[in-house]
C-alpha cells in the first residue's frame, strides 16, 4: 500500500514528518525567503496552467470540474515526468507537497497527492 504524500502550505514551518518537501505550485510564494521556504525542489512543471488556475479562482464550487481538468493536465508530457518525480521522491520516504494556498482541501495540491497515492504499478527501488 502506497503512503499518501502530505499536503501543507508553504508558509509553515517544517517538520520532521515532511520528509521531501516539494513546492508544487507555478508562481513563487509572495513574502517568502528562500531559506524559510526551506526546500528540497521546486516542481512548478506539475502546477495547474495558468489558464486553469485562472478559470478555477478557488471557486468550491468549480472544484468537481477543477479537479477533472487538472487529472487530463497532468497527462500531458511535462506533467507526466514531474508526476514521476514526485512519485520517486515518495518511495524514497515521505513526501510532502506544498502551496501557497489557503484551502488545501480545494486546492490542486489535494489532486496531486490522490494521483500519486493511487499511481498505477511500482517504481523500481
Amino acid at each position: 500500500m502506497r503512503r499518501e504524500p502530505r499536503v501543507r502550505r508553504v508558509y509553515d514551518r517544517r517538520e520532521t514528518a515532511d520528509g521531501r518537501r516539494v513546492l508544487v505550485d507555478r508562481l513563487w510564494p509572495r513574502g517568502l525567503s528562500k531559506e524559510a521556504a526551506a526546500l528540497d525542489e521546486w516542481a512548478k512543471d506539475v502546477a495547474p496552467s495558468p489558464e486553469l488556475r485562472r478559470w478555477y479562482g478557488h471557486r468550491v464550487d468549480r472544484y468537481p470540474e477543477f479537479a477533472r481538468r487538472y487529472r487530463a493536465e497532468l497527462e500531458t508530457a511535462r506533467a507526466r515526468e514531474a508526476v514521476e518525480r514526485l512519485a520517486e521522491l515518495a518511495q524514497d520516504g515521505p513526501l510532502t507537497l506544498l502551496t501557497a494556498t489557503k484551502d488545501l482541501e480545494h486546492a490542486h495540491t489535494a489532486v496531486l497527492a490522490d494521483v500519486l497515492h493511487h499511481r498505477d504499478g511500482d517504481l523500481p527501488g
